[in-house]
């Protein structure tokens, strides 16, 4: 695990403004506040009152100018007053229809984006926190530890050197006359000591070039030191049971040969 503070930090900021992106937007889809539709509505009944007095006066004063107690021009006046007053109750109903239904289409549009790219922020703040902590592919011994805690690792390098079972292997050598009778698969049973029962084995590899104990002539005479490099991997149960630098002992359908320490 790498210091990451500031990851977590960034990650946390991210998380709130997903919060307050999300209220947001609630608030839009809800509309006014019931205190708010409360004050409308007054404000309509109120104006709905002065429209039914001003129908009122315009009616009276169409007879008072029809038997000409009054004059036009105050008729006229009347009639300003009422449609003044319809106008008003008109406004006040369409506010009341906005207040309840909320905000408009394009503006909760805008707040869900806002809540998406919120939220691919945050994925990206929590991918960086994540890279900070990294584990292991597969289940494995720690063989080294390069770095302590507290030092600086330079990008890209192995803090650590791991040694998985399935990675562990028995190297061993057999001359070239015994070569023909090997092959990939091989059933092989590998001893050690103090390891107790034989563990079973197949062999993995087989070398294509040969190694030599005597110098690099081709003749009758040194063939028989030509040996070839082979390795076999013993059961994934019983891997742990062998360890890297131990001296083994192999054996192939009923022979024996001396082994190198199991590999990685």
């Amino acid at each position: 695990m790498l210091e990451q503070a500031s990851e977590v930090a960034a990650r946390q900021e991210m998380q709130s403004r997903i919060e307050r992106a999300k209220a947001q937007l609630a608030d839009l889809k809800k509309g006014k506040r019931p205190d708010e539709l409360a004050a409308v509505r007054a404000q309509l009944a109120q104006a709905s009152a002065a429209l039914a007095q001003a129908t009122a006066d315009f009616t009276r004063d169409q007879k008072l100018v029809t038997d000409k107690f009054i004059s036009p021009q105050r008729l006229d006046a009347t009639r300003s007053a009422m449609q003044q007053a319809r106008a008003r109750v008109d406004e006040l109903r369409a506010q009341l229809r906005v207040a309840q239904t909320g905000a408009r289409t394009d503006e909760i549009v805008a707040a869900e984006k806002e809540v998406n790219a919120a939220q691919a922020a945050y994925e990206q703040a929590d991918w960086k926190v994540d890279q900070k902590s990294q584990k292991t592919p597969v289940a494995a011994d720690v063989t080294d530890v390069l770095y302590r805690e507290g030092e600086f690792v330079p990008a890209g390098s192995p803090v650590v050197t791991l040694l998985p079972p399935g990675n562990i292997k028995a190297r061993f050598f057999v001359p070239e006359t015994k070569l023909g009778m090997l092959k990939l698969g091989q059933p092989v049973t590998i001893q050690c000591d103090g390891c107790g029962a034989p563990i079973n084995g197949a062999i993995s590899f087989i070398a294509r070039e040969a190694e030599y104990t005597a110098p690099i002539i081709y003749s009758r005479e040194n063939r028989a030191s030509l040996v070839f490099m082979i390795e076999a991997k013993p059961e994934l149960s019983e891997a742990r049971r062998l360890h890297p630098g131990q001296p083994l002992e192999l054996r192939l359908g009923g022979t024996s040969a001396p082994a190198a320490a199991p590999g990685k």
